[in-house]
């Protein structure tokens, strides 16, 4: 089982090589699941090593928070919290805000929903495209000052913008959607992070639970991934062939298809969070550490799901992604988002 801590980026920060997604106990995944079942899950997988916890503000919104602020009640010192902010629901829809005032704002609403003093890990969940990446970032300088937050990390954010966030403040991570079937951060991002000695979070490890055995079937009608491109009708069954191969590598060394993808991840430097509501679940993960790769065993994973292939965008909505989400020069700050 995972006990001994590993380095995320070169700012000091220690964390267990697995992490838990806790999103799905309280959103998107479906109907919120009991919050004693859910602390009780959190406990379990503190007291088997895994330590590092993710959530954001906007799962829920806001419930998640207060489950992870209630479930490391007396344990605080054992867990490492990472928390997310910047998306933002309105009357017409989700928006994007990385303005200083609503840095702060977000920042003392987490520390209040989560009951703690100081928040680990704190990410710009999405990039804004209204105000200069260096404004946010000296806001979360201050609140590092302050004590408020110890580390400051970046989600979707692509190179160019890591860059200029970095010569700000040291980023201690990037929190990337990357599986084996998405891998084209591997062109640019993750080879900036190398650089940069900042640490890599995948979240999404499993692909969305698609390589570790999500059916359609099993998906309830309040479940987000039932408009996810890569989960339509037609998408899923081109898809399933590149699982059906996974379920055939693990037999042969008697491990599931999740245990796999998640080793992959764990064999290429990243530290992925997988998100679960199963004891099962959080035991199969946690095994994964387990598992030995050799570069052979990489190829061959590689090559059973090749990503060029894979049917479907990653997101539903891939105007949010790195791909399209670009902060505006500096000189352009006037002082207001619009």
């Amino acid at each position: 089982m995972a006990t001994a801590k590993v380095a995320l980026g070169s700012q000091g920060f220690q964390v267990s090589p697995q992490g838990l997604g806790c999103m799905g106990m309280s959103s998107f995944y479906g109907p919120q699941k009991p919050e004693e079942e859910m602390i009780a899950l959190i406990h379990k997988a503190v007291e088997h090593g895994i330590t590092l916890l993710d959530t954001s503000d906007v799962y829920g919104p806001h419930t998640n928070e207060i489950l992870v602020g209630k479930a490391v009640k007396g344990i605080r010192d054992k867990v490492q919290i990472c928390t997310k902010f910047a998306l933002h629901f309105d009357g017409k829809g989700m928006s994007v805000r990385g303005d200083p005032e609503y840095v702060r704002a977000s920042c003392e609403g987490s520390l209040k929903r989560l009951d703690v003093e100081c928040i680990d890990l704190y990410y710009q969940h999405r990039v804004d495209t209204k105000v200069p990446i260096e404004i946010t970032m000296g806001e979360l300088k201050k609140l590092i000052q302050e004590g408020k937050i110890k580390y400051i990390g970046l989600s979707e954010a692509s190179a160019a913008d890591i860059r200029r966030a970095h010569a700000v403040h040291p980023l201690t991570a990037i929190q990337l959607e990357y599986s084996l079937w998405t891998r084209d951060v591997e062109d640019d991002i993750i080879p900036t992070c190398r650089e940069l000695g900042i640490g890599i979070i995948a979240y999404s490890p499993l692909g969305r639970g698609f390589l570790s055995g999500k059916n359609l079937a099993d998906l309830s009608e309040n479940d987000i991934r039932k408009n996810h491109p890569r989960f339509s009708s037609e998408n899923f069954q081109q898809n399933k062939r590149f699982y059906d191969k996974l379920v055939a590598m693990g037999a042969e060394r008697n491990c599931t298809p999740g245990q796999l993808a998640l080793a992959w991840v764990q064999h290429k430097g990243a530290i992925p969070i997988p998100g679960t509501t199963k004891w099962e679940n959080l035991q199969q993960n946690i095994s994964s550490l387990d598992i030995k790769l050799t570069p052979e065993d990489i190829k061959a994973l590689e090559d059973a799901v090749p990503h060029q292939e894979v049917q479907g965008d990653r997101s539903s909505d891939m105007s949010k992604t790195w791909i399209y989400t670009v902060s505006p020069p500096l000189e352009s700050w006037t002082g207001s988002r619009h």
